[in-house]
């Protein structure tokens, strides 16, 4: 079987669907996840119920699907520590990356080991980045055990968490002498940047001078949201590129959260990435279903990816925005503002 990364050269690769909606869509019980105290924490599934979770897995593959991602979106000690599960980080990541291994090998497909964004922001002082790459290699040495086919870093928010995330895993790499890629998508909000206002722009600059093996987009909003910035990524990005939105923006139905999007809507919006943008990795986030992505196999199968030009742009990037290095008709200065009434040092 090709490697992910010969795959996304020659055809468009399939995600799964959302983890979490998905799960509460089975209403399990508080005694399914081990207590009270422990209800909501989807990571420890892979411990109480692997069914459940082996399940879901399968409701992905049965449709199409060739990539599914592991139940660790928070399953590190950073999150887990919420929970007092901090000390099983490692045994959760290795149980879940081995149920979808497990499952994933009776459909010939891949499976991601999937990394979230956690609680705290380490640019805004909340945690230092240290501890969270720690953490992270911690969860990165747990899915490689477990025989992940590559990570997926995912709903960026912040770049200094991305950047903690991407280094746990070459260092988790590294001590496991083995080489897996490395995928990366940011997360922009209805405002059109990222939570603490990062441009999509300074985003590719910061990440790409990181080396990932993917960029692209999930979480937040929908496909439609979603459209200007993958456009700006096929004009300007590197690497193959992946979109996993959401099914459309929540709203509030009879009391629970609804996703508006219908699974033709979806395949819709991704045939477009596909053959205008040259997206070549699609998926589902939030509210997807097994149904959404059945119609997603369906339409983006046999199409080719638009073939992309990039015209990469060098320049520097602040947490909020890109800088090309434009020397005409002048030289660039490049200098750090201080502001003296935000700093007691200074």
């Amino acid at each position: 079987m090709h490697s992910y990364l010969e795959a996304l050269r020659e055809r468009v690769v399939v995600f799964d669907g959302a983890t979490g909606t998905n799960i509460q869509m089975r209403e399990l019980t508080a005694d399914d996840f081990g207590g009270p105290s422990l209800e909501g924490c989807n990571e420890v599934l892979v411990e109480t119920r692997p069914d459940v979770i082996a399940d879901l897995h399968r409701s992905f593959l049965d449709v199409g699907v060739d990539v599914v991602e592991t139940d660790t979106f928070g399953a590190f000690s950073v999150v887990l520590a919420e929970y007092g599960l901090q000390h099983k980080a490692y045994d959760l990541n290795v149980a879940a990356a081995r149920i979808a291994k497990e499952v994933a090998s009776g459909y010939g497909g891949w499976v991601a080991g999937s990394i979230g964004p956690g609680t705290k922001f380490p640019s805004l002082g909340q945690i230092r980045f240290t501890e969270v790459r720690d953490s992270y290699e911690e969860q990165a040495r747990g899915l490689i055990e477990g025989g992940v086919d590559f990570f997926i870093i995912e709903t960026v928010y912040d770049l200094l968490q991305a950047k903690a995330a991407m280094i746990a895993c070459r260092r988790a790499m590294a001590a496991a002498g083995k080489e897996l890629p490395i995928q990366v998508q940011v997360t922009m909000e209805l405002t059109g940047r990222m939570l603490p206002g990062t441009e999509i722009g300074a985003a590719l600059t910061a990440l790409d001078a990181m080396r990932p093996d993917v960029i692209g987009l999930n979480c937040a909003t929908g496909p439609q949201e979603m459209s200007e910035h993958l456009r700006y990524l096929s004009q300007r990005a590197r690497v193959p590129l992946s979109c996993l939105p959401n099914a459309g923006l929540p709203s509030v139905v009879d009391g629970k959260m609804h996703y508006d999007l219908t699974p033709e809507a979806l395949a819709d919006y991704h045939a477009r990435f596909v053959t205008e943008f040259g997206v070549s990795a699609v998926g589902g986030c939030c509210g997807t279903t097994p149904e959404h992505l059945r119609h997603v196999v369906e339409r983006v199968r046999d199409l080719t990816p638009a073939l992309r030009n990039p015209d990469w742009e060098p320049g520097v990037a602040s947490m909020y925005s890109h800088v090309p290095y434009d020397q005409s008709p002048s030289f660039l200065v490049v200098g750090e503002r201080t502001n003296a009434n935000g700093s007691k040092r200074f």
